[in-house]
């Protein structure tokens, strides 16, 4: 017989629903290069703070698994009845980010527009900007077919794209982190409430038991559908397709009694965020929608921006009169860089905040995560020097064992953090072999 193929989008359709098929061989070779099933989903989140950061209250003396955390990491450890995440932690110093450097002025915008692309964005604030894809978005154009959203964007300030944001460069590159090609940023969504509705927007948490009963009713009625749609493919299919739609069907007997079940399931969505004009509850709010949709499969690629690029903010609730930008340009002053110091240790204690929310998401044995690579860093070393060498990086969690957290690393000569990018696409299932200005994989990540 002729050999036939499937479309890697085939649906099976029920009650006007559409419901999507396994993997099939009859769809190959559209998926020839996919994973194979059955391993916990591995994500990838990137948390970007401005202004760099005071590095001598951040870097550890010592290297190895051994090492103390400095004053601005002390977040990481246990504190305030919180369990310790420094052994979920990798502590990454020594690399560059070279093509930040800016044409002349413009340190702050061109570091962040090359945060994670580690390309050199082009010196414009007209229409013609040029940068890089982003590691974020290199991920998710391998993750994307797997879950409803290909990434999520977040942040706390809102910024557009448009005219001069730093000495000549685009807004565009002071405002995103998150680059889907060389010439289009993803705009970030601000307002926790939005990001909700998006997430969950077909679903009403407050729903009445006759609602329940009735939306239980038609899901059912769809599955009774897509139950005869699956028979009457397995007749068409071969030995290998015909047993992954045994494995299928099975797995719609088991949703079947989750159906009839009144357990509640662990992705119905929470109360809708009340809204936050306070950054402190902003960000939780924020960082709480990326933990749950990672815990639901809805994403497994996100990013949030703290702020953007070269902030000002005032961290009053902090003790601090001052903005962040004016303190950053230190200038050896006690009080600044003590002010630096207290904004770096509250920024470590939020990306600190999602770690532990991620670990305490059991999955597969293990927790989300152990499956996940959070990365943290900010647009400069530091804010009176403007370089771009010797980044304050943070990498959380394991890919599923393919990071060796608990250690501070090291590196030598200066390799491009495009190297490590390299190795976190790697880890999470998205092959790379070059990025940005990479020489290749990031040594020592795992032992």
């Amino acid at each position: 017989m002729k050999k036939w193929e499937l479309s890697r989008r085939t649906m099976l359709r029920g009650a006007g629903t559409l419901l999507a098929l396994p993997v099939l061989e009859a769809m190959l070779p559209s998926l020839a290069r996919a994973q194979a099933a059955g391993t916990a989903p591995k994500r990838l989140v990137a948390f970007y703070a401005a202004c760099g950061i005071r590095m001598s209250a951040w870097t550890p003396a010592a290297t190895g698994a051994g090492y103390a955390l400095s004053p601005i990491l002390a977040p990481l450890g246990a504190y305030n009845g919180l369990a310790s995440v420094k052994e979920d932690t990798l502590v990454v110093t020594g690399l560059a980010n070279r093509l930040a450097q800016p044409d002349g002025p413009g340190d702050h915008a061109s570091g962040t527009g090359a945060f994670l692309t580690a390309a050199h964005p082009f010196k414009t604030n007209a229409a013609n900007i040029k940068n890089g894809i982003s590691m974020d978005q290199a991920a998710a154009s391998v993750l994307k077919p797997m879950t409803r959203f290909a990434s999520l964007e977040l942040g706390i300030n809102s910024g557009g794209n448009s005219g001069d944001c730093d000495s000549g460069y685009s807004c565009a590159y002071a405002n995103n982190i998150s680059w889907a090609s060389a010439t289009q940023p993803l705009a970030k969504e601000t307002n926790p409430q939005s990001v909700f509705d998006r997430l969950f927007g077909a679903v009403d948490p407050n729903q009445t038991q006759a609602a329940v009963a009735k939306r239980k009713k038609l899901k059912q009625s769809v599955l009774d559908s897509v139950k005869d749609d699956a028979t009457a493919l397995k007749s068409k299919l071969g030995t290998t397709d015909k047993r992954k739609i045994e494995e299928f069907s099975a797995g719609l007997r088991e949703l079947e009694v989750r159906i009839q079940s009144e357990m509640p399931t662990a992705c119905q969505p929470a109360a809708r965020p009340p809204g936050a004009p306070d950054i402190r509850a902003k960000t939780t709010q924020m960082l709480d929608l990326v933990a749950f949709a990672f815990q639901c499969d809805l994403t497994r690629v996100a990013t949030f921006m703290l702020q953007n690029a070269g902030s000002n903010y005032v961290y009053d609730f902090l003790g601090l009169t001052d903005g962040h930008h004016e303190l950053s340009h230190h200038g050896g002053d006690a009080n600044k860089l003590a002010g630096l110091q207290k904004i770096g240790a509250w920024e470590v204690e939020q990306f600190a905040y999602l770690l532990r929310k991620l670990k305490s998401i059991p999955e597969a044995g293990a927790n989300v995560l152990d499956n996940s690579l959070a990365f943290f860093s900010s647009e400069i070393e530091d804010g009176d020097t403007h370089s771009h060498f010797n980044m304050p990086i943070l990498v959380g969690g394991k890919a599923g064992g393919n990071f060796t957290p608990g250690r501070h690393v090291r590196y030598a000569n200066s390799p491009s953090v495009g190297n490590l990018f390299v190795s976190m696409l790697n880890a999470t299932g998205v092959p790379t072999t070059q990025f940005g200005d990479s020489t290749g994989a990031l040594p020592d990540v795992k032992i």
